[in-house]
């Protein structure tokens, strides 16, 4: 778990450290004061980078050329320093990472430390947004436990991009079939697995489904790329000369109590949705390699009512938990004397 946290040159925070409870740090402050930001210091520190989709040169205080992040962190009750110093060069970002001021690899680094499951506002689009959305969040939780599945997603999509630039090359329709015969085969094979991961964290999440007294359900909604189903798509394929099947078009298709949450749901069990989801991730992160995640949730409680507020600060209480609020009330919601206020 982590206990102190120094930013120096990191997004708004020209030079300040941060202490945290072993059990619930709750970080308080107006929009724009940087709550979001001390959060996504401490992803930075576990992952190696930040949780927004930006510019990496955009971590670094205005003006400045180099950040420098340390966190101390407890194991086994013995104090260890993790720390990345980025600094911009030529443009691009270059980042070096230490344990207890000795250089590692990357891997090392990242290989050692635990992991952090983040729940933020934007991630309701994985359930109100598009397809492409709920792929992507299983893309990256599914690949942060299987570096198999992240190598096959990244040749699969390499392998498709290779399939559509043959389908719009206008070539006789002997031609083609020649020339996607090879693709058509390494596709079904990357496939195979990825649709044979996704489905097993599928089941997994079905085995899951209570959060309170809620139930949760989800559907797996294949796309799968078969040799027949190429054959009967062929032609359709060679008019919008693009592939049209295959797990790039899954869905995934949640549901509380049997009812579709995507378009029936309310807003706040939507959101509750969203931390049934990273609950699992929790529970599954826990039961393959036997740790505690650091549990960080930025500004989720606004679209909630007080009964979903207090169903989510009692289900964390297992784990250090940081979280951001505009609301003061926030801080009743626990009666843990632990408890540390950060104030912005």
């Amino acid at each position: 778990m982590i206990k102190k946290l120094f930013l120096e040159n990191f997004r708004n925070f020209e030079k300040q450290s941060f202490d945290f409870s072993p059990y619930l740090t709750i970080i308080v402050g107006k929009n724009s004061q940087g709550k979001t930001n001390l959060l996504e210091g401490i992803y930075f520190i576990v992952n190696g980078v930040g949780f927004r989709e930006v510019f990496e040169e955009e971590l670094l205080l205005f003006g400045k050329k180099e950040t420098m992040i340390e966190a101390i962190m407890i194991e086994n009750n013995e104090p260890f320093s993790y720390q990345i110093k980025a600094s911009l060069f030529n443009d691009r970002i270059e980042k070096k990472f230490f344990i207890n001021k000795t250089e590692k690899k990357k891997s090392q680094y990242l290989n050692i430390l635990t992991k952090t499951v983040l729940f933020s506002p934007e991630q309701i689009n994985i359930v109100i947004g598009s397809p492409s959305l709920r792929r992507n969040y299983f893309n990256k939780t599914i690949s942060i436990f299987d570096l198999e599945y992240k190598n096959k997603l990244n040749n699969y999509n390499v392998a498709l991009r290779k399939r559509n630039k043959i389908l719009e090359s206008r070539l006789l329709i002997e031609k083609l079939k020649e020339e996607l015969a090879f693709w058509n085969d390494y596709l079904i094979k990357q496939g195979e697995y990825l649709t044979e991961k996704r489905q097993s964290y599928i089941d997994f999440l079905n085995q899951n489904r209570e959060v309170d007294s809620k139930s949760f359900s989800i559907e797996y909604l294949k796309n799968q790329i078969t040799k027949e189903r190429l054959e009967e798509n062929f032609n359709q394929e060679v008019r919008l000369r693009k592939t049209i099947i295959g797990p790039q078009k899954d869905d995934f298709q949640i549901s509380i109590s049997g009812e579709n949450i995507h378009h029936f749901g309310s807003r706040s069990e939507q959101r509750l949705s969203i931390f049934w989801l990273k609950l699992n991730e929790i529970r599954y992160f826990e039961s393959q390699y036997q740790k505690k995640p650091i549990i960080l949730l930025d500004d989720i409680f606004s679209e909630l009512d007080r009964d979903n507020q207090k169903i989510i600060v009692n289900l964390v209480k297992e784990y250090q938990t940081i979280v951001t609020t505009t609301e003061l009330r926030l801080v009743n919601l626990s009666n843990n004397s632990t408890n540390h206020t950060i104030d912005l």
